[in-house]
């Protein structure tokens, strides 16, 4: 048989690059899509170039979402229009353009898996994450809504809410922030990429068959809903 193919947005490091090894290690042909070191340099808030990759990559199986960018560490009176307008250009738009773009192949082929990457933050809110937090809960309502409209399809998406993980991204997350949220997880420690990718690798599988427009959590125990 033919192996099945995905594509992992954001997966020149952090989440992404984690997944992307954890799905060829179960056999995926995986392709990454990166601003710069992967195998398909694109932007995904671009969906004419988007659009523009579908007769190169050929089929698409499994479309994982994990680019994403954090925004400011500012408390929300002192953000600005112009941050808000980024965080959600790539976060929230960045995930509507590859779902437009890679989602009506696999609903012509009747078999699809989309993993879009939420948070905690989008569950709960972080303060001074008030941009951030408020992306995360759009892709999660995202999610829910398409993982509707496509139940009857063979295309199941659902998406993951990770607490803090030790990814790039973190880095430039401000010390007392990155304390704070550290702090709400029971298990007292961030977790790793690997453990999330674990998650993804089942969410894109035949493993799941019954689950769609979900979202799961991956917290150390900080989730309370």
């Amino acid at each position: 048989m033919t192996a099945r193919t995905a594509l992992v947005t954001g997966g020149a490091r952090g989440l992404g690059a984690a997944t992307a090894r954890r799905l060829r290690d179960d056999g995926l042909d995986v392709t990454t899509l990166d601003l710069a070191g992967a195998d398909i340099t694109a932007d995904v808030t671009d969906e004419k170039a988007l659009r523009c990759l579908v007769d190169d990559l050929g089929p698409v199986d499994v479309l994982v979402n994990s680019a994403g960018i954090v925004g400011p560490n500012e408390p929300l009176l002192k953000t600005t229009p112009e941050q808000w307008r980024r965080v959600f250009d790539v976060n929230v738009l960045g995930t509507v353009n590859t779902l437009r773009t890679f989602v009506p192949g696999m609903r012509e082929r009747g078999w699809g898996r989309v993993v879009n990457f939420a948070s905690m933050a989008g569950k709960d809110g972080n303060p001074d994450l008030s941009i951030y937090s408020a992306s995360k809960a759009a892709v999660i309502a995202l999610t829910k809504s398409i993982g509707k409209e496509l139940a009857t399809s063979g295309v199941l998406v659902n998406a993951i809410a990770p607490a803090v993980i030790a990814t790039p991204m973190n880095e430039a997350t401000a010390p007392e922030v990155l304390a704070h949220i550290t702090s709400l997880i029971p298990m007292r420690r961030i977790g790793r990429p690997e453990e999330v990718a674990e998650l993804v690798a089942f969410l894109s599988s035949d493993r799941v068959s019954f689950s769609t427009g979900a979202v799961y959590d991956i917290s150390g125990g900080r989730a309370t809903y």
